[in-house]
């Protein structure tokens, strides 16, 4: 490597850095590979080699041959540190409690999105309802009102109330009974209904 080269990268030439670099990279890595047995250990040898290198500039002789010695010795350097922090980080690593076993979630996803599909079907069979039969369902069923109260909340009579929450269970019923299998008929247990039950006589 001339003379004009080493003062340039000396003086912090990027031009003349990028040709040391294209020059000794591939000869770097081939140094970080045979010092410790990790092709991406090799790469961050190569990485840290040339930053280092680029903070020392300044102590690059004018005079003399190749580069390559003191980058292969940056570069053993760089492999040493990599060791030793990587022997910290295994020390530091084995000096935390074991982890928790992690439990098996599938069948709790499979759950939550079972509970998700019957969610959106309630959903959607409310709406299919009219207005004062959602509103007697959701006083009687889940605000815990009995007739006389929920008929006193919407000034109407019990009577009234009781036709409108009987229709909104029988609508529910149909709209969330699940398709009978082919050559079936259908009839089976509602899940989603079950939970809208008559207690508030």
């Amino acid at each position: 490597m001339d003379t004009n080269l080493r003062a340039a990268i000396r003086a912090g030439d990027s031009d003349a850095f990028a040709r040391l670099f294209d020059e000794y990279a591939r000869s770097v890595y081939n140094h970080g590979y045979r010092l410790t047995g990790n092709w991406s250990t090799a790469d961050d040898i190569v990485s840290l080699t040339f930053l280092e290198a680029w903070r020392l500039r300044a102590r690059v002789d004018e005079d003399g041959g190749s580069l390559r010695p003191w980058l292969l010795g940056i570069a053993t350097n760089v492999a040493r540190n990599t060791r030793r922090a990587a022997r910290r980080h295994e020390a530091a690593v084995s000096r935390l409690p074991a982890p928790e076993p992690v439990a098996d979630f599938a069948d709790e996803l499979a759950g939550r999105i079972d509970d998700s599909a019957s969610l959106a079907a309630v959903r959607t069979a409310m709406a299919a309802l009219r207005r004062p039969e959602r509103e007697v369902l959701a006083l009687c069923v889940w605000g815990g009102l009995d007739y006389a109260s929920a008929a006193a909340a919407l000034g109407i009579p019990v009577g009234t109330v009781r036709s409108r929450l009987s229709r909104a269970r029988t609508k529910l019923a149909k709209a969330l009974e699940p398709p009978a299998p082919r050559g079936q008929v259908g009839g089976g247990r509602i899940s989603a209904v079950e939970a809208i039950q008559e207690g508030n006589r």
